[in-house]
C-alpha cells in the first residue's frame, strides 16, 4: 500500500513540476516586489506568506489545467511527451481534481485578505484558465501568459491598500514584457515541434527577429519598472545596483540564445528567475 501511495504522490509532484521551482519563482518575485512597493517597505509577514504560498499553489494548479488542455499536443513534443497526463499515467479527471483542490487552497489564503483582493482573485483565475487555450488562436499567446503571470502585482496592491492605483497596472504592463522575453526563449526550445503540430507561439510569429525582440522586451521591462520605482525610491543607488545585476544577466542571456540552440534557449529561460530576484532586491533596498 505504501509503495502505491509513494508512486501516486510522485506522479502528482511531477504533475505540478515540484522539482522545477523556476516556474513559481517567475511568478513570485514580481508579486513580492509589488507588495513592498505598495506598502512602501516591509508589508508584514501575513501578506508575505499569503503571496508565497498562494503563488506556489496557483502555479501548481495552472500546471494541472495546462497539461490537460495540451495533452494531445504534448505527445508530439520531445520535452513534454512524458508528462503524467500526456503519457496516461494520470487521468484528465484526476489532474483537474488536483488542480481544483490546489486552487481552492489558494482561495482560502485570499479569504484572509480583504474584499477587493477577493473580488480580483476571480479575474486572476479567469486569465489563468484562458491561457492554455490561447495557444490555439492567438499568434502571440505569451502575451496572455504575461497578463496571467503579472496579475499578482495588482493583487498585491489590493491586499495592501484595498485599492489598485494606476501604477500597479503600469507595473503589470512592464512585467508583461519580461514574460514575453523569457517565454519566447522557452518557445524557441520547442519551435520545430510547434511548427509541425500547428501550435501558435511568439517564437514562430517573430521568426528571424526572435532574438532582437527578446532583447527589446527585456529592455522595455527594465525601463518601465525604473520609471515607476525610481521616483519614490529612498535609496536610488540600490535600485540602480539591482538594475545593473539584472542587465548583466540580460547580456548573458543574449549570448545563450543568439545561436537559437535548444540547450541555450532553455538555460536562458530556466535562469530568468534570477533577473526577477535582482529586481526584487533592488525594490526592497530602494524603498527602505
Amino acid at each position: 500500500m505504501s509503495s502505491v501511495f509513494s508512486h501516486k504522490l510522485g506522479l502528482y509532484l511531477d504533475l505540478i513540476r515540484w522539482n522545477r521551482p523556476a516556474g513559481w519563482l517567475l511568478l513570485l518575485w514580481p508579486s513580492l516586489s509589488a507588495l513592498w512597493l505598495a506598502a512602501g517597505g516591509f508589508p508584514g509577514w501575513h501578506l508575505v506568506l499569503v503571496f508565497i504560498l498562494g503563488t506556489i499553489l496557483m502555479r501548481s494548479a495552472g500546471c494541472c489545467v495546462n497539461d490537460v488542455a495540451d495533452r494531445e499536443f504534448d505527445k508530439h513534443v520531445k520535452r513534454t511527451a512524458q508528462r503524467p497526463v500526456t503519457s496516461g499515467r494520470i487521468s484528465t479527471r484526476e489532474a483537474l481534481l488536483v488542480g481544483a483542490v490546489l486552487a481552492l487552497a489558494a482561495f482560502g489564503l485570499v479569504l484572509t485578505t480583504n474584499a477587493v483582493t477577493i473580488a480580483w482573485s476571480f479575474a486572476a483565475l479567469a486569465v489563468a484558465l484562458v491561457y492554455p487555450y490561447a495557444k490555439r488562436y492567438v499568434s502571440m499567446p505569451q502575451a496572455v501568459l504575461g497578463v496571467a503571470f503579472s496579475f499578482g502585482i495588482p493583487m498585491a496592491y489590493a491586499a495592501v491598500r484595498a485599492d489598485i492605483p494606476w501604477q500597479a497596472w503600469a507595473l503589470l504592463v512592464g512585467n508583461l514584457f519580461w514574460v514575453l522575453a523569457y517565454d519566447t526563449e522557452y518557445a524557441m526550445v520547442d519551435r520545430d515541434d510547434d511548427l509541425r503540430i500547428g501550435m501558435k507561439t511568439s517564437a514562430i510569429t517573430l521568426g528571424r527577429y526572435d532574438v532582437p525582440a527578446v532583447l527589446v522586451f527585456y529592455v522595455l521591462y527594465l525601463l518601465i519598472w525604473t520609471g515607476l520605482v525610481l521616483p519614490g525610491a529612498r535609496n536610488p543607488w540600490a535600485w540602480w545596483l539591482g538594475m545593473a545585476v539584472a542587465a548583466a544577466q540580460v547580456v548573458w542571456h543574449a549570448t545563450l540564445i543568439k545561436d537559437r540552440t535548444r540547450e541555450g534557449c532553455f538555460k536562458a529561460f530556466r535562469l530568468n528567475h534570477w533577473v526577477g530576484f535582482a529586481v526584487f532586491v533592488g525594490v526592497v533596498l530602494a524603498v527602505g
